[in-house]
């Protein structure tokens, strides 16, 4: 199957190859703004980014963003028992703390957790309209977190008359969604206001092949609120609101790992407000923004018959604050300026109660805060519209920790005549210790130094034929130093250091307007280089060493599509915590195969359908937790 795919991408490659050059395509002008924080076409970036957009996700019917992540390259998915349960990614094989997360402007990564890293189980697509996914050091920009790169997710806004939706759709495991969305703009005001409701009996979370049987489903509510102002020509204001609850059923870690009340609840809450101002003929732009997160979790396990001896009660609480004041400045000609003042508190407050076999334990974590206060600067350059550089420098302040800077520097050259991009990019990161990681009382170690990273990247991308063919390929290599690990005694050290490097490869085609190709593959060969470790030399756990993503897109007419996909993933390690020590495992590859159709009735009326796992495939994404087997939906989307 593994051969089959890569000469997939052999058969495209050779078509791209024998295209004729021509003008460049729209997708190089496509305009990103997470690499610099400012609006940048593509073909001026250094940096490797991914682009996800509304209509993608229209076209694929994906709905958690999870799943949409597991189509981009340099990421791999880390879900514990099927949708709705915990999922984590790592990015370039770094760990899962390791990628910032934004939501709107917003750091989502949490800061009750022991290791920071975010949780995208309740995070559903139905009001996004734009992701990027940029990869490698991003620190400079963004400060902690972004050791291996960012995910920036963009939801929807309002504009021009008034449009009104309602998505249904239901299938497989007693699955339901419902979305309800306004947007639209009145006067000086525009706006976007949506709900939704999900939810499924699912499937167990510890895989039923061992002999588990008791479904763990979830329920997911959400809302999204987004209202600007344009006070003036050139001063806006905007302010969001975004709500979310989730219960979700779990299972224990184990091959045998039934419990039919094991919970967990989740609330988070995220408000932001901005205002952005343009001075001097645009030549001087200046954003305001201040963010508030929380988050409440819960998880319980009361005993029962399964497991009359097991008893859990966990609860975090979680707020991050943020201030940041960003300028760009353009009054040299072919250069843009940006530096940015930004202040960062966050609090958190955890506890932990549980009774086995072994008696009684509870570990309080008490409400603890630290702010962060940081300045950036960052140059980019254009020389004759060809050589686009972008030079940055950061230093943040932690009230613990005490000082750090970071550094990037990201070049591209583009030749429009033949439609040819050759990038770069050089730079480090760095994560602070957690809340936990600073003051638990049992584990916690106030000395720590932040994790850090250094990595760079080389590539090149063609495109031919006005853009109907393209294809691309980067090498990467990062260092990960200073690494969060365990003394004799369990309290928290920077010990660890680990590396990962790997190609990304990616080729698009279309043909005759109508069917469209794309498919990328990741080689990612990762180390654990701490030599006290038992995996020392050896893989890091659950990152595959190849991964491909082929979609296949039809669209005959404006009234109907039809969109495969196929996914591979090759084999990865994880561990059996059942034995002691626990022992290495090395999982099976697999290949899925979607796929998703959608016929439009009438002007205000589509029909949608998708089978996902067509073929059935039995699978592990982590060691003892189920995966869907085959699964059938239909849903309606109606629109005014």
């Amino acid at each position: 199957m593994k051969h089959f795919f890569l000469l997939v991408i052999f058969c495209l490659s050779q078509n791209l190859v024998f295209s004729q050059s021509g003008t460049i395509n729209s997708s190089l002008d496509e305009i990103v703004i997470s690499a610099n924080k400012t609006q940048t076409p593509y073909y001026a970036v250094g940096s490797s980014i991914t682009i996800i957009t509304s209509e993608e996700i229209s076209r694929k019917q994906t709905t958690s963003v999870i799943d949409l992540l597991r189509e981009v390259p340099g990421v791999s998915v880390i879900q514990q028992g099927g949708p709705g349960k915990l999922s984590y990614i790592s990015l370039r094989g770094a760990n899962t703390n390791h990628t910032l997360v934004i939501v709107d402007g917003a750091k989502v990564n949490d800061a009750s957790s022991p290791n920071n890293a975010f949780d995208f189980s309740t995070l559903t697509t139905h009001d996004i309209e734009r992701i990027e996914i940029l990869r490698g050091p991003q620190s400079t920009l963004y400060g902690s977190y972004a050791i291996a790169g960012v995910i920036n997710i963009i939801t929807k806004s309002g504009n021009g008359i008034p449009h009104y939706s309602l998505t249904a759709d239901g299938g497989s495991n007693s699955y339901y969604k419902g979305v309800l969305s306004a947007s639209g703009s009145y006067g000086l005001m525009n706006y976007f206001i949506s709900a939704l409701r999900s939810g499924s009996n699912g499937v167990s979370a510890s895989n039923s092949k061992y002999g588990n049987t008791e479904k763990d489903g979830f329920i997911n509510n959400a809302i999204t609120s987004q209202i600007g102002f344009n006070l003036l020509d050139n001063l806006k204001f905007n302010l969001i609101y975004k709500f979310g609850r989730a219960d979700i059923d779990l299972d224990q870690s184990e091959m045998l790992g039934d419990d039919p009340n094991y919970i967990y609840q989740i609330e988070e809450q995220l408000f932001k407000s901005g205002i952005s101002l343009s001075l001097f003929e645009g030549k001087w732009e200046q954003f305001f923004n201040v963010s508030l997160t929380k988050r409440f979790a819960f998880t319980f396990d009361d005993f029962d018959e399964v497991r009359p001896f097991t008893y859990s009660d966990n609860y975090n609480r979680s707020q991050r604050i943020k201030l940041d004041w960003q300028n760009n400045l353009s009054f040299i000609p072919n250069n843009l300026l940006t530096f940015g003042v930004e202040s960062e508190t966050e609090k958190a407050y955890t506890s932990y109660l549980s009774e086995s076999e072994w008696g009684p334990y509870e570990s309080i974590f008490p409400e603890q805060s630290v702010t962060t206060n940081s300045l950036y600067l960052q140059n980019q350059v254009n020389i004759a519209n060809q050589l686009f550089t972008s030079v940055g420098i950061r230093y943040d302040h932690h009230q613990k920790f005490g000082n750090v800077t970071t550094f990037r520097i990201s070049p591209a050259y583009y030749i429009s005549s033949t439609g040819t991009k050759i990038k770069a990019a050089y730079g480090n990161g760095f994560k602070a210790p957690s809340l936990y990681n600073l003051f638990d009382p049992l584990f916690g170690n106030p000395d720590l130094k932040p994790e850090k990273s250094k990595g760079w990247e080389a590539g090149f991308e063609q495109y031919f034929d006005n853009g109907n063919y393209s294809l691309g390929i980067t090498y990467f290599d990062l260092k990960l130093e200073n690494m969060f690990g365990y003394d004799a005694n369990y309290v928290t050290i920077n010990i660890a250091e680990a590396e990962s490097k790997g190609i990304e490869l990616f080729m698009t085609a279309k043909f005759l307007e109508k069917v469209s190709v794309t498919a990328n593959y990741t080689y990612n060969k990762t180390k654990d280089n701490y030599s006290n470790s038992d995996d020392f030399k050896k893989r890091l756990l659950r990152r595959p060493q190849d991964q491909l993503f082929v979609n296949i897109n039809f669209n005959p007419t404006d009234i109907f599509n039809l969109n495969t996909q196929i996914k591979y993933s090759g084999k990865r390690d994880d561990k059996d915590f059942s034995f002691y020590p626990a022992q290495r495992v090395e999982m099976d590859d697999y290949a899925i195969v979607n796929l998703a159709a959608s016929y439009k009735l009438l002007d205000y009326l589509q029909l949608t359908g998708r089978i996902e796992n067509v073929f059935n495939k039995d699978y592990e994404e982590v060691l003892f937790y189920g995966t869907l087997g085959r699964s059938f939906y239909l849903g309606i989307n109606f629109s005014l």
